[in-house]
């Protein structure tokens, strides 16, 4: 009785595991709640380092979080809109205002958002994609 149990068992097993590791169902296409990546591309004037960038999108809320996530640009979304908006207001060493703003839209297909992001003295594109992340990392605290 028992060697039958074991492969039924043991399939149960594979079958949770994969799915862990695999991310099966995390992401609906045309659904951006999640989390984006990508790399900003320089198209005018002097970006900042790293060229790297992340989107969260919530149900209702949007922040864009440029050159390693120092600084924080939030906006706020309509549920069911491709189009995703996130904006924040400095001032300047001389006192004068610092606009920095990110536009960005999601694909028909849902597997990317291309995006633009600007500040007075930066313009830059770039494509966002879910990154590769696997349950089981973020379930052994990697």
């Amino acid at each position: 009785m028992r060697d039958r149990c074991t492969p039924a068992l043991a399939r149960i097993v594979a079958g949770a595991l994969a799915a862990l590791v695999c991310g099966c169902g995390t992401a609906t296409p045309g659904d951006p709640v999640g989390e984006w990546a990508g790399r900003l591309v320089t198209e005018a004037g002097t970006c900042p380092r790293p060229l790297s960038a992340r989107l969260v999108v919530g149900s209702e809320d949007v922040s864009f979080l440029p050159s390693g996530g120092v600084l924080v640009l939030h906006g706020h979304r309509k549920p069911g809109s491709a189009r995703l908006h996130a904006q924040m207001l400095l001032t300047d060493i001389n006192h004068k205002p610092l606009p920095m703003v990110f536009e960005g839209t999601l694909a028909a297909d849902g597997t990317h958002i291309d995006g633009t992001y600007g500040t007075p003295a930066c313009r830059a594109r770039m494509v966002l994609t879910r990154p590769a992340e696997h349950r089981i990392t973020r379930l052994l605290g990697g």
